[in-house]
């Protein structure tokens, strides 16, 4: 699930492998860059904000130009060495493809794929709240964000990443359970929203470094979560149904169990 600490795990994955690697082939397969070619550009940062992820280049006498790509919920970057087979997705989901001498950084089904000047990425990420995986992280304005709206339920607050930026449908779910909050509470009747936000900080951190997101504490296949995509099993804490619900902003997925986070859903 590309969330803010999977897109965070894919960057340093990216700069570890490609970082100061000169590309010799750029294959963009999206209209919109069929004919840009990078091709004599060094790849010099692979970087994150909130779910989007920046490739950064840079060439002698040039200002820099960054790849920017949004995950959303099925995109991937993956790496190869030179000459091996790429194996991560079928073929016709590939949207680009970067050559360098020792490896190939390969994005399946990436959207919002665009290349901008490097000093303009303001303009694609600077909508978003603090970055919950970000070293300028600030719980403070994430709160006061958040309590711009306070009619607003806080599950749809939290996947608003003009407020914090990194959170997905699990995470939300995850945070909302173990503070005991439903879902349709409205934000300004959330008691300790800065523990919302605090513990919605150290639950992506939490995951950083590793591909296997778990909020249980156990990395064992099947309990790594408490209630995320869980719906129909029994709560880990009181043994009451998960229940699952669409709607709310954008009609996202739900999880919540009723008995430790009181609440019902509307109709």
């Amino acid at each position: 699930m590309p969330e803010g600490d999977t897109v965070w795990n894919t960057a340093r994955v990216i700069g570890e492998v490609l970082a100061g690697q000169v590309v010799e082939r750029s294959d963009f397969r999206v209209p919109r860059l069929a004919t840009a070619d990078l091709a004599g550009w060094t790849i010099a940062d692979s970087a994150c904000r909130g779910k989007h992820l920046l490739l950064r280049f840079m060439r002698d006498g040039e200002p820099g130009i960054t790849l920017h790509s949004h995950l959303r919920m099925d995109g991937t970057w993956r790496t190869y060495k030179a000459g091996e087979r790429w194996t991560g997705r079928p073929a016709h989901l590939i949207r680009v493809a970067l050559h360098t001498p020792a490896a190939v950084g390969v994005g399946y089904h990436l959207h919002e794929l665009q290349l901008v000047p490097t000093a303009d990425e303001a303009r694609l990420v600077g909508h978003l709240g603090p970055d919950l995986m970000g070293d300028d992280w600030d719980p403070a304005e994430a709160v006061a964000r958040l309590r711009r709206r306070p009619d607003r339920w806080i599950a749809d607050a939290l996947l608003d990443q003009r407020n914090l930026a990194g959170i997905g449908n699990l995470y939300k779910a995850e945070t909302l359970f173990l503070r005991g909050l439903s879902p349709w509470t409205p934000v300004g009747e959330v008691p300790g929203l800065e523990a919302v936000v605090d513990l919605a900080h150290r639950l992506l951190n939490s995951n950083r470094g590793r591909w296997t997101q778990a909020t249980t504490g156990s990395l064992r296949r099947g309990e790594t979560n408490w209630v995320f995509e869980r719906s129909g099993r029994p709560c880990r804490r009181c043994g009451t149904t998960i229940r699952r619900w669409t709607g709310g902003d954008h009609e996202r997925l739900t999880y919540w169990c009723d008995h430790c986070q009181p609440g019902y859903p509307p109709p």
